[in-house]
């Protein structure tokens, strides 16, 4: 029913996918009377093609297909006590800026559909979180690290992962903990990387921790081994990467390959990937990097966990996939209290305490205050959260393993 609607929107079929017609969440396959309903009409665009496509089909877009199926099974999503089905209407944004931006300009400005869900990565909410409050529409990001974002305050705008100082904080403890006195650094070139490089910077100089060599790499780099040998040289304790997926996975191929094995090896965005340790078969052991939560973290985490695996065959991410999914915990939360009513959605997140997998999680402005930094660390087959001690699921690995 949906599909049929994109040739009069405008948009050519390259560039536009609708999920509806593409996944079993249609209003077809509802009962009759349920199926009858005026149906919320829910937009988004995503990375299903582009360098960012990896992260945005295995982080962040399984859950809205998942999260529609969901609620349609049990008659609709809860419209202030009334069940209406979800229609989702997806858009391929080529991991392109401008692409994502118009898109969503038409969905709220022209569409003017219901709600909208996020796109993923930093720099592409970053483009979209303004528009979002122009429009008055609330958008709960799973996977936005910027501190700039939160300081613009967007009352729209709400961020679910904790931003680069909690973040880095808590990787600092690690590197205390683990007694590191130097580390290298790589850093991805955008916003996500340069916001985490200044964290690092001044948390690493605060606890008297020497960054003995650093190195920015651009998006879509395919070799990082130079910049590795010159760090192995250094013989640091630690070695930090703050990188997207598939960098993540480059720099730990490639230190494998030339034996760069200090005792703490961070690498960033991707490492919660159940890919990361397919890859790496049993040399993830020891690797740590951003990770909040696990099946083990709580029984809403184990029934997430169970339900992503039966609908899809493959795990979720053990990082933002689960701020992905408490984001729209809190937003069904929202719709059950305020109905349609955008701002009293908006207005319901910014001032509840909201129980979800990965804890309670509250906002002061845009940024979530209830949950903590998190480092998380592949040990024997699972990504397990090794600090803070108060969400561990597993006690702290100090030193890697030589590589397998």
């Amino acid at each position: 029913m949906a599909a049929r609607r994109i040739p009069r929107a405008g948009l050519t079929r390259r560039a536009v996918v609708q999920l509806a017609a593409a996944a079993p969440v249609g209003l077809a396959q509802l009962p009759p009377a349920t199926a009858q309903r005026a149906p919320v009409r829910v937009g988004y665009a995503i990375a299903r093609s582009g360098a960012l496509a990896a992260g945005a089909q295995v982080t962040q877009e399984p859950n809205y297909l998942l999260w529609a199926e969901q609620q349609n099974a049990a008659g609709g999503l809860n419209v202030a006590g009334s069940r209406r089905p979800i229609e989702l209407i997806g858009y391929d944004d080529r991991t392109d800026i401008e692409t994502c931006v118009r898109t969503y300009e038409k969905l709220m400005g022209t569409d003017k559909v219901d709600l909208v869900l996020p796109p993923y990565g930093s720099n592409a909410n970053f483009a979209v979180a303004p528009l979002a409050t122009r429009f008055g529409y609330p958008l709960l990001a799973p996977t936005v690290l910027s501190r700039q974002l939160i300081q613009m305050k967007l009352p729209y705008y709400f961020a679910l992962i904790q931003q680069a100082e909690p973040m880095i904080g808590a990787l600092v403890a690690v590197l205390k903990a683990a007694d590191v006195k130097t580390a290298t650094v790589i850093y991805i070139d955008d916003l996500f990387g340069l916001e985490c490089h200044t964290a690092l910077q001044t948390a690493a100089r605060d606890a008297g921790i020497a960054i003995v060599e650093e190195k920015s790499y651009p998006l879509g780099v395919k070799d990082l081994s130079p910049v590795l040998r010159a760090m192995k040289d250094k013989s640091p304790d630690a070695f930090i990467g703050l990188t997207y997926p598939p960098d993540t996975i480059l720099a730990s191929k490639q230190s494998m390959e030339i034996g760069f094995n200090p005792k703490i090896f961070y690498v960033g965005a991707g490492t919660a990937f159940p890919l990361y340790r397919s890859v790496m078969g049993a040399g993830a052991e020891g690797v740590m990097g951003m990770g909040s939560w696990n099946r083990k973290s709580s029984a809403g985490a184990k029934a997430y966990f169970d339900a992503h695996v039966k609908k899809f065959g493959k795990e979720p991410d053990r990082w933002a996939s689960g701020a992905g999914w408490a984001a729209l915990e809190i937003l069904t939360a929202a719709v059950a209290q305020a109905g349609l009513d955008r701002k009293a959605i908006r207005d319901h997140v910014a001032n509840t305490e909201h129980d979800t997998i990965l804890g309670t999680i509250k906002f002061s402005g845009s940024e979530n205050v209830g949950t903590p930094g998190t480092v998380s660390q592949w040990q024997k087959g699972e990504f397990e959260v090794v600090w803070p001690p108060s969400h561990a699921t597993a006690a702290l690995l100090a030193t890697k393993p030589a590589w397998a």
